[in-house]
C-alpha cells in the first residue's frame, strides 16, 4: 500500500478482507451505512483492557487519511507476528494492553465524489451539481452525499457552530445539517462510540501537523500532557483550540469527559498529494504507537 492513486470504498473493502485473512487475530465488522448504502467498516486490533478508537476520512477531500490508518494497521499486525516494534514501541505489548478499533472511512460517499467525480447516473446528480455551484469538479468537497459536513454534526453546541458557520444549506463544506446527527454516518459513529465505551478517541484529518485536545473545559486533566506526548512523537504541535464546536472530538469530550483528539496530518492543500504519503505515514505511525503506549 503506497497511498498513491485512488483509495475508495472498494479498495478499502478488498484491503480489509486481505488483512483479515492474512492476520486471523484481526476482526472486521460494519457499524452502519452511508447515505447511499455503502458500509462503514471497523477493524479491531488487540485484546487489551484499554479501549482506543481511531477514525479517518470524515471529510471527503481528506481521503488520504484512510490509507494512512490502514498502513499503520498492517504494520502493527505484522510487527505483532514477528514480536517486533511499531513506531519504536514493542507491538505485542501494545496488543496486550489495548483494544484498538479503527473506522478507516467514515464518509465513503464523499470520498467517491472527490476521487471519481459526479456521474449523471448518481442518484443525487442534480442536487449535488447544484450544491457544488455547478462546478463539475469535486476535488474540494468535504461533505457527505447530502452536502452535510460530518464534523459539524455532533450534539456539542451544534447551534452555536451553525450560527458561526452561517451556511444556510447543503454544499461542499461547513453545513451542519438540519439537526445534530441527522446523517447516517455521524449517527452510526455516535451510537457505536457510546456502545463501545471507549477510554480515548482520535479523529484523523488533514492538514497542519497540529493536535487539538481540549473542548470548553470538558477535557480530563491528563489530556494536555497526552497531547504533548503525541505531538513530540510525530514532530507536531499540540494546540489549545477555541471557537469550534459540533465536532466528533468535541462531542466525545463533552459527553464522556475522557481524552479525545483531532489530529491534523501533513501540510498543504487538501486533498494532499499522494507523493506526501510516505513522510506523513512515518510520523503518524510514531504518533499512533505513542497513543497506544500512553499510561492506562
Amino acid at each position: 500500500m503506497t497511498g498513491a492513486g485512488r483509495y475508495g470504498s472498494a479498495e478499502l473493502t478488498r484491503e480489509l478482507w486481505r488483512l483479515s485473512l492474512k492476520y486471523p487475530f484481526l476482526q472486521v465488522c460494519t457499524i452502519g451505512c452511508s447515505v447511499l448504502g455503502m458500509p462503514i467498516y471497523a477493524l479491531r486490533i488487540g485484546h487489551g483492557p484499554f479501549r482506543w478508537h481511531f477514525n479517518a476520512s470524515c471529510h471527503a477531500n481528506e481521503w488520504i487519511t484512510t490509507p494512512l490508518v490502514m498502513r499503520f494497521a498492517e504494520a502493527y499486525a505484522e510487527a505483532c507476528c514477528v514480536e517486533g516494534k511499531i513506531g519504536g514501541k514493542p507491538a505485542c505489548e501494545l496488543f496486550r494492553n489495548n483494544t484498538l478499533w479503527v473506522v478507516p472511512m467514515l464518509n465513503p460517499d464523499g470520498v467517491e465524489l472527490v476521487q471519481q467525480g459526479l456521474s449523471p447516473a448518481h442518484p443525487l446528480y442534480r442536487e449535488l451539481l447544484h450544491w457544488n455551484g455547478y462546478n463539475p469538479r469535486f476535488d474540494e468537497w468535504k461533505a457527505n452525499a447530502r452536502g452535510v459536513d460530518l464534523n459539524d454534526q455532533f450534539p456539542a453546541h451544534w447551534e452555536t457552530e451553525r450560527e458561526r458557520r452561517g451556511t444556510a444549506g447543503p454544499g461542499p463544506r461547513d453545513y451542519g445539517g438540519p439537526a445534530p446527527l441527522s446523517e447516517p454516518e455521524a449517527r452510526a459513529l455516535a451510537e457505536w462510540t457510546a456502545l463501545m465505551d471507549f477510554h480515548a478517541v482520535l479523529s484523523l484529518h488533514t492538514q497542519g501537523e497540529e493536535i487539538y485536545w481540549n473542548y470548553r473545559g470538558y477535557e480530563p486533566p491528563e489530556a494536555g500532557d497526552w497531547a504533548e506526548r503525541l505531538a513530540k512523537a510525530a514532530g507536531y504541535r499540540a494546540v489549545y483550540l477555541e471557537g469550534s464546536d459540533a465536532g466528533y472530538k468535541d462531542w466525545f469530550l463533552q459527553t464522556f469527559r475522557r481524552p479525545g483528539f483531532t489530529v491534523e496530518a501533513g501540510f498543504g492543500r487538501n486533498p494532499l498529494p499522494p507523493a506526501e504519503f510516505p513522510s506523513i505515514s512515518e510520523k503518524l505511525n510514531r504518533l499512533f504507537a505513542e497513543a497506544l503506549d500512553l499510561p492506562l
